[in-house]
């Protein structure tokens, strides 16, 4: 009898994935898409996150992207772990940033306060939605603002950006990384869930532009190396771990060399590095656009999505001969007290709309105690829906 002859089984080719060209040329972009694109091209090569509306995107488009970039990309099991899962991978030497919005950011609270008193670069992108708890999921809202600076405990200073287009999500995504790797902290883009759905226009600028800044190594012999040495720009070289210096991290209070410590001249000058680098580099952190300011009697102070609204509000005003203009913080942390109070110096009548039951406009009452109450008019939603150019319209020609 003849015998049968086993085929051999044909081996399977394995297919390899290349990243996708981004393309630079105008397109329609989302903002969320802006945001992973601009993470990837300021050099982000670590994310763990935890899925939620409105901020998914950005975790599909990376969890897609980033392993064929050589990155990694974790879905971990909630937003307590992703925030310390991208605290531990900045230690190792990665760029490393999480997404989340409302209850994820929440719980991400204690992370970033860890993030801020070790030291350890990255970046949270919170995309806002309606709250308190669930909230709307699918909904904007500006009710993250002091959270995004209080929300952890102790005085931990903040370096928050908020972004009003897609482009400009790009552009403060790459900026973002940029100050968490050269000031050593968590820094927070802060988002609105229509910022991060909404598609425009957008021609990328080709990365070869682009300043990408990475944290500083050190030079120095292992045996002198400080991980939290004082310098007069409170600017301190980074090392990793496995580059062979030695360094210990921890919650705790902390000398120089990261050790727990009880005495008060460590912890004043541990609270104080974290205090200064914030505060005595204003200038290099503070972005604020100001728009038919020069004889301006009335300002209108927005940020976000408000912020659109507000412009198309102070054009149709303008055209009816009302002196009116904008100022809008790009950086919301650290507030832009200087700038603010030399812009409105000449101004009688502030307003101030926003998407919450008023927090921008605490910062406000603090910086313009000269003006009356009636000077300094809110307006306010956190019903899910948008304040519209016609609702600041409508007060413009009130109070003018």
């Amino acid at each position: 009898m003849a015998s049968k002859t086993t085929k051999k089984a044909k081996p399977v080719e394995t297919i390899k994935e290349e990243p996708i060209e981004i393309r630079r040329q105008m397109r329609l972009m989302q903002g969320n898409e802006a945001v992973a694109i601009g993470a990837l091209d300021a050099g982000v090569n670590f994310f763990a996150g935890y899925p939620i509306t409105p901020s998914t995107e950005i975790a599909e488009i990376l969890a897609y992207e980033l392993p064929k970039r050589g990155g990694v990309f974790i879905q971990m099991e909630d937003e307590i772990a992703s925030i310390s899962a991208i605290t531990g991978a900045s230690l190792a030497g990665a760029k490393s940033l999480t997404a989340t919005s409302g209850p994820g950011f929440s719980l991400m609270q204690e992370g970033i306060g860890y993030a801020k008193i070790t030291e350890t670069p990255c970046v949270v992108v919170n995309v806002q939605r309606v709250g308190p708890s669930t909230g709307m999921p699918t909904s904007p809202a500006q009710g993250d603002i002091m959270q995004s600076k209080w929300g952890s405990h102790g005085d931990s200073p903040a370096i928050v950006l908020y972004p009003d287009s897609v482009k400009e999500s790009y552009e403060l995504t790459i900026r973002a990384v940029n100050l968490a790797e050269k000031y050593r902290t968590c820094v927070i883009l802060l988002m609105d869930e229509v910022i991060g759905h909404m598609r425009e226009a957008v021609a990328l600028p080709d990365v070869a532009n682009i300043r990408i800044i990475s944290r500083i190594k050190p030079t120095i012999p292992p045996n002198w190396y400080k991980h939290y040495d004082e310098n007069q720009k409170y600017l301190s070289p980074l090392a990793s771990f496995g580059d062979g210096y030695r360094f210990n991290v921890t919650g705790l209070t902390h000398d120089q060399l990261g050790f727990p410590t009880n005495k008060k001249v460590e912890a004043h000058d541990m609270m104080e590095r974290l205090r200064k680098k914030i505060s005595y580099n204003i200038r290099d952190l503070v972005q604020i656009e100001s728009r038919d300011m020069e004889d301006a009697k009335i300002a209108i102070f927005a940020a976000g999505i408000t912020a659109r609204s507000a412009k198309s509000a102070v054009a149709a005003a303008r055209a009816e001969g009302i002196p009116v203009g904008l100022l809008r913080p790009l950086t919301i942390w650290p507030f832009p007290d200087d700038a603010v109070r030399k812009m409105l110096r000449n101004v009688d009548i502030v307003i101030v709309p926003e998407l919450n039951q008023g927090q921008l406009i605490q910062e406000l009452k603090r910086l313009t105690k000269d003006k009356a109450d009636g000077d300094l008019i809110p307006i306010q939603r956190a019903d899910g829906a948008l304040i519209t150019p016609l609702d600041i319209l409508r007060v413009i020609r009130e109070v003018h």
